[in-house]
């Protein structure tokens, strides 16, 4: 599309997400929400003067350029392969698909018709993880040595028809690769069922990105404890992500020597100076329709690809295929 032409977006689902999508790309300069649809009505009151279309057939009939996909994971597949076939750009909510499989096939429908495609991480957007491999980017840390998440809370009032690794661990297995930009090696996890329902709830995965840094997530909506942390460590220091919050804290090694004679033969670190660096907080979700839009105009943009999906949903497997099997993974 031309740069700065209005983008006529369609929208299907209208659920948890959806709802939201809708009011953001109304927010977006340069994007039109002309359709949406959802074969289960507008629960939320979203549509307003729009008409609730029952189906992507009925969507991709209004004329649109670009669409937003917030149907339940088990329908990526076939919505989207109906948008890639109209020749429709398309951004998909996490995950890409219900099976690595299926997210290749989205995938290689959307290269081979030269589209847009693209996959809703909205974590990627998050002000304290794009400062922070900003950072890292520009050397702040030195190398790398460890990433470690942890995203903990109570059981998420929305229906989820997927278990605690394919909702919420896969934020944290996209945002670890995208930080580092280097892809998963090898991964080993642990889950446990708590809640009584037939998906895992907690889960423990370390793993080993190509570039060789070690990572741990430590994933679960069975806490009273709210947390949303990412922790990258290296040879300078640690930056701390809190991502609830969008603050960025760096933790410097210090170097103090220790007077003491047992630790001073250690050649640690100590802990040295904290910085909380001030940054503009914008809505993620608005910043993630903006790369959409400035793909969709052929702009510099960091929009999460379909190929990035796929490569997130092969280790989000390789993770519940390791607790069944009890044993480590290799990608």
């Amino acid at each position: 599309m031309e740069d700065g032409t209005t983008i006529r977006m369609g929208l299907i689902g209208l659920g948890s997400m959806g709802r939201h999508h809708a009011r953001v790309i109304r927010e977006v300069e340069g994007m039109d929400l002309v359709a949406v649809a959802d074969p289960y009505g507008d629960k939320h009151g979203v549509a307003g003067p729009l008409p609730v279309l029952p189906d992507v057939e009925a969507l991709i009939g209004e004329g649109i350029d670009a669409a937003m996909v917030a149907v339940p994971t088990y329908l990526h597949e076939e919505v989207a392969l109906a948008l890639a076939e109209a020749g429709v750009h398309t951004m998909v909510e996490k995950p890409i698909a219900a099976t690595a499989e299926s997210g290749e096939r989205v995938a290689r429908a959307f290269e081979e018709a030269g589209l847009v495609g693209a996959v809703g991480y909205v974590e990627r957007c998050n002000p304290a993880l794009r400062e922070m491999r900003r950072r890292i980017e520009a050397g702040e840390l030195g190398e790398v040595y460890q990433i470690t998440t942890s995203r903990q809370g109570p059981f998420p009032a929305r229906i989820a028809d997927v278990g605690v690794v394919k909702d919420l661990a896969t934020h944290d297995i996209d945002l670890t690769a995208w930080i580092a930009q280097s892809p998963y090696v090898s991964v080993a996890g642990q889950v446990t069922h708590r809640s009584g329902r037939e998906h895992e709830d907690m889960v423990v995965a370390t793993g080993q990105l190509e570039s060789g840094i070690i990572v741990s997530h430590i994933v679960n909506w069975l806490s009273p404890r709210k947390v949303r942390e990412t922790v990258a460590t290296g040879e300078n220091g640690s930056f701390v992500a809190n991502t609830l919050s969008g603050d960025l804290t760096f933790v410097a090694n210090g170097d103090v020597r220790s007077e003491w004679d047992g630790v001073s033969v250690f050649r640690g670190v100590s802990e040295g100076d904290s910085i909380r660096y001030a940054i503009a907080r914008r809505e993620p979700l608005r910043v993630e329709q903006e790369g959409f839009r400035d793909a969709l105009w052929g702009r510099d943009s960091d929009i999460v690809s379909m190929a990035d999906g796929v490569h997130t949903l092969k280790v989000v497997e390789a993770v519940l295929e390791s607790a069944a099997t009890d044993r480590t993974i290799t990608l």
